[in-house]
């Protein structure tokens, strides 16, 4: 990875999160919704796997991250939507947290495993 490269990663990654909490903070909370859906990190990691690997390599790892996400981030999404109401926000997180590296975990094991997504 280049030094052009990894600046291009901080501050598109950055500048969405200020984006973000800049929306919420003045009661767009529609937009910025829709700034939190879009996959940052994963429209310029794929740009940059497809200029170097090609879109094989962009296939596989999309369906990987697919499964993730339906095993490790959407348990973490609904710990956080259940739990905040019921111990703030705070301790919500943490425990979504947990949950997620539980379950992340998990899934890299069985990936590795068997060696799937390759």
């Amino acid at each position: 990875m280049t030094l052009k490269e990894f600046l291009l990663y901080f501050f598109t990654g950055g500048i969405v999160t200020v984006i973000i909490v800049g929306l919420e903070e003045s009661g767009l909370r529609l937009w910025s919704g829709l700034a939190t859906l879009i996959p940052v990190f994963t429209l310029v990691s794929y740009f940059f796997i497809g200029n170097s690997s090609g879109g094989l390599a962009v296939s596989q790892h999309s369906k990987f991250v697919l499964i993730g996400t339906l095993v490790s981030w959407v348990p973490y999404m609904l710990a956080i939507a259940i739990l905040a109401p019921k111990i703030g926000s705070n301790r919500a997180i943490a425990w979504g947290l947990v949950i997620f590296f539980i379950l992340a975990l998990g899934f890299l094991f069985v990936v590795d495993r068997y060696r799937l997504f390759r």
